[in-house]
C-alpha cells in the first residue's frame, strides 16, 4: 500500500496550527533545540521482518488480516510505516524465513521505499523442514560436530545474503543450552560454541560485524550457554574486534540494571547494538516504553553521555532494531508505538544538563542528580519528536493517521483476512 505525499501534507495541515503552539512553547526554554532535531531526524530504527504478522503464545495465534505474504510485502509495510514516521529506515532479515528469490530485485524494490537492510538474523533455535540433523540439543554447542558443522554453514549462508542485499552485520542468538542438572557439561558446550563462532567469525567480510546476543532462560530453563552480558562479553573478547555484544532489553533476569550493563559495554568498545522492547515479566517482547518508561530513559541517558565521551555518532555507530511480538495489537501500530516511544525517549536523554548532572555526581550532591535526570524525564518531548518528523515528511501524529486512513482495511482488501506473515 502507498501513501500519497499530498495525503500526508493535507493531514498535517489540519494539525498544524495546535503543533506549532506546543513546538514553540518547549523550544524557547531548550538549548541547541535545531542541533537536537538534527540528531532525531538522523536516527533511524530498524524493523524486523517478523515482527510485522501477528505473534502469538504457545496456546495460540490470531491474525489480524492483511498480513504480509512475501518478503516484498514485508518491505511494503516497513516502507509504509517509514512514510510515517520517517524513523524506520532499515530492515533487518530472518533468515531462512526471509530468503531473497532476486537479491537485486530486493534491493530495488528496498530502495524505492527509502530503506536499507539492517543486520542479519540466523536461526539455529528451530529446525527447517529440508535440515538433515536436529537442534533439538543446541546447535553451536551440540555434542555432534556434524550438528555444529550444519549451524555453522547456516551462519555462514545468512552472511553470504547479507553480503549481496548491502547489510554490514550478522547477528547470532542461540538456544543453546540444558534443561535439566547433569545433561550437559558447561566448560565443553562453552568450549564448543566459542570454536563454531570462531569458524562464523572468520567468514565475515572485513567490513562487517558479528552481534552475539544473550538470553537468560528460554526455551532451556535450567542453562543456557549465552546467557548474560559477561558470557557473551567473554565470547566477543575471545573473538575479536569484528564481535559484539547485543542486548535484548527482554533478556535479562528481574530487576537487572540494564543501564549499567549497557555504560560498561560502551566503555569497552563492546556494545553492538539493542533490540527493543520492554516487559514486566520476561522475555514478553511488548511495545518499547509500555511497561518500564524510566529505566528505557536511564538507558539512553547512558547511550548519550557514553557515546559523546567516546566521540561517536549516534546514528550510525551502533545498531539500533526493534524486537517484538504482537498477539493483541496490530503489528504495524504497534511498531508505531514503540519507534515513538525510542524517539521520545532518546530526545529526553539529549535534553539531560550533562555538565550540571556531573558537578553534582562529583560533590556527591544526590538529590541535584536525580532532579536533573527527573527534569529530562518529565519534560514532554512529543512536540520536539514530531517536528523532527514534520521536517523529515512524516506526519505529525502516524498512528492517528494511520487510524483515520484505515490503512489496515485497505491491507485486509488487498491481501486478504486469511493471511500469515511468513516465518511466524
Amino acid at each position: 500500500m502507498h501513501i500519497e505525499k499530498q495525503a500526508i501534507d493535507e493531514y498535517n495541515q489540519a494539525l498544524l496550527k495546535g503543533h506549532r503552539h506546543k513546538f514553540d512553547f518547549i523550544a524557547s526554554g531548550v538549548n541547541n533545540i535545531e542541533g537536537i532535531l538534527q540528531k532525531l531526524i538522523d536516527f533511524q530504527v530498524a524493523i524486523p521482518s517478523w515482527a510485522l504478522g501477528t505473534g502469538g503464545t504457545r496456546f495460540g495465534r490470531f491474525p489480524a488480516g492483511g498480513e504480509p505474504r512475501s518478503l516484498e510485502e514485508k518491505i511494503e509495510d516497513i516502507g509504509l510505516l517509514h512514510s510515517l514516521n520517517r524513523s524506520s529506515g532499515a530492515i533487518s532479515l530472518h533468515i531462512p524465513w526471509d530468503i531473497p528469490g532476486n537479491s537485486t530485485n530486493i534491493k530495488t524494490l528496498a530502495v524505492q521505499h527509502g530503506l536499507k537492510f539492517d543486520a542479519m538474523n540466523s536461526n539455529t533455535f528451530q529446525d527447517q523442514p529440508s535440515q538433515e540433523l536436529s537442534y533439538k540439543f543446541g546447535s553451536l554447542q551440540h555434542v555432534n560436530k556434524k550438528v555444529r558443522e550444519q549451524a555453522v554453514e547456516h551462519n555462514i549462508e545468512v552472511i553470504k545474503y547479507g553480503v549481496e542485499l548491502g547489510s554490514k552485520s550478522l547477528t547470532v542468538w542461540l538456544s543453546d543450552g540444558s534443561c535439566f542438572p547433569g545433561q550437559l557439561n558447561f566448560r565443553k558446550a562453552f568450549q564448543n560454541t566459542l570454536e563454531s563462532l570462531h569458524e562464523i567469525y572468520a567468514a565475515l567480510p572485513m567490513d562487517w560485524k558479528m552481534f552475539l546476543e544473550y538470553k537468560a532462560y528460554e526455551p532451556n530453563f535450567y542453562s543456557t550457554t549465552v546467557a548474560d552480558w559477561g558470557q557473551s562479553f567473554t565470547y566477543v573478547n575471545k573473538l575479536g574486534p569484528k564481535a559484539q555484544t547485543l542486548v535484548d532489553l527482554g533478556h535479562h533476569l528481574p530487576n537487572a540494571n540494564i543501564e549499567q550493563i549497557v555504560a560498561l559495554l560502551l566503555m569497552e568498545g563492546k556494545l553492538g547494538g539493542f533490540h527493543f522492547n520492554d516487559s514486566k515479566y520476561g522475555d514478553d517482547d511488548l511495545t518499547v516504553g509500555s511497561i518500564k518508561p524510566y529505566q528505557l530513559f536511564l538507558i539512553f541517558n547512558e547511550l548519550v553521555e557514553g557515546m559523546d565521551a567516546k566521540g561517536m555518532n549516534h546514528a550510525a555507530d551502533l545498531g539500533w532494531m526493534i524486537d517484538a511480538s504482537h498477539n493483541v495489537k496490530d503489528p504495524l501500530e504497534d511498531l508505531l508505538q514503540s519507534v515513538e516511544a525510542i524517539m521520545i525517549t532518546y530526545a529526553q536523554a539529549l535534553l539531560v544538563d550533562r555538565q550540571k548532572l556531573e558537578e553534582a555526581q562529583n560533590n556527591n550532591d544526590v538529590v541535584t542528580a536525580q532532579e536533573v535526570l527527573q527534569e529530562a524525564f518529565r519534560t514532554d518531548v512529543r512536540p520536539v519528536v514530531a517536528e523532527a518528523r514534520l521536517r523529515a515528511g512524516g506526519v505529525l501524529d502516524p498512528l492517528g493517521f494511520f487510524r483515520a486512513g484505515k490503512v489496515r482495511a485497505n491491507l485486509v482488501k488487498e491481501r486478504g483476512m486469511k493471511t500469515f506473515a511468513t516465518g511466524l
